[in-house]
């Protein structure tokens, strides 16, 4: 039976955020079309984000593509100097449906100015219009971009990483996977809450079905318009169900307590353990989905940002 949000120990910035969302009236996503639901997420991360400046100077870029070019954004930090920087690829959230450079914008440059790396944000393909496997074949070509491409950029590819929310953590896993097999060697993998498995639900997804803003609805929303049920155990959907895990970069898994992603994220986690790899798990009580992003509402962010921020400072040295 799902939990009653009125009767779980939600952390009060979260708790406060449910209410402000609760009184603005948010139409659930499928109940409007996709284009509604990008500008209502726009909307949403413009009222949540962290406000600031840091020192980090941007440039958009259009990469090379299997289906054209691919929009991206550099964030380099200025204090990097003239020597090549290491880089973090970031694949943004928004259940493969929605999000882009701008909702994801404000994290990227505070990652980029604590970590003293550059980011390169990388604008996918979109779903409905654009199923799977494009998002993953987009990730992919970024990744190959930078490995071959990325001094011209002042990008020191022999030290790369991967990292993303939600769907984008799912797509930094699937990549990670892929880069791995093809002799890309990655330095670390970021994973905030990570959708892992579309084979099957797991407790977390009914406990916090309803009132923690992912709702067990969105999420079949989500995932009917990125991939079809019959791609529900290819691991380039659901890396939790990759024939081979050894092998692969230092991973930290971060998700909140109320979050319907939170068992399959934890699952993931323990399945690198188990393969040999370094993997940390961060279970933040009382938190909810999407807080990553949210530093403007929610505190917790700024933990989550430092702790992703410090595996980058150690295995880019």
């Amino acid at each position: 039976m799902a939990l009653d949000p009125a009767t779980v120990a939600l952390d009060p910035q979260a708790k406060a955020l449910l209410e402000m969302i609760a009184l603005a009236g948010r139409i659930p996503y499928s109940e409007i079309t996709p284009s509604q639901a990008r500008a209502q997420f726009v909307e949403l991360c413009r009222r949540t984000r962290k406000a600031g400046e840091w020192p980090v100077s941007t440039r958009d870029l259009d990469l090379p593509g299997p289906a054209g070019a691919i929009r991206a954004r550099l964030f380099l930090p200025r204090e990097a100097g003239p020597a090549p920087v290491p880089v973090l690829a970031f694949f943004h959230g928004g259940g493969w449906c929605i999000g882009d450079l701008d909702t994801h914008d404000p994290a990227c440059r505070q990652l980029a100015s604590t970590a003293h790396c550059a980011v390169l944000a990388v604008d996918y393909r979109l779903a409905p219009e654009n199923r799977f496997p494009a998002a993953v074949d987009d990730c992919v070509a970024a990744l190959r971009f930078l490995a071959a491409e990325g001094a011209a950029l002042g990008i020191d590819s022999s030290r790369i990483a991967v990292g993303g929310d939600s769907a984008g953590g799912n797509l930094a896993a699937v990549a990670a996977l892929v880069a791995r097999d093809a002799g890309l060697p990655l330095k670390a993998q970021i994973l905030i809450y990570p959708a892992t498995d579309f084979s099957r639900e797991r407790p977390s997804h009914e406990d916090y079905a309803e009132g923690f803003l992912l709702t067990r609805e969105s999420i079949a929303w989500f995932g009917g318009n990125y991939v079809p049920p019959s791609a529900h155990r290819d691991w380039r959907a659901s890396p939790i169900l990759a024939p081979d895990h050894r092998g692969l970069p230092p991973a930290i898994v971060i998700v909140g307590e109320c979050d319907p992603l939170r068992d399959e994220s934890r699952d993931y986690a323990e399945t690198l353990v188990a393969a040999g790899n370094e993997a940390s798990f961060h279970l933040y009580p009382g938190m909810i989905h999407g807080f990553f992003t949210m530093g403007g509402a929610i505190s917790a962010a700024d933990r989550a940002i430092a702790q992703s921020a410090a595996l980058l400072r150690r295995v880019f040295g």
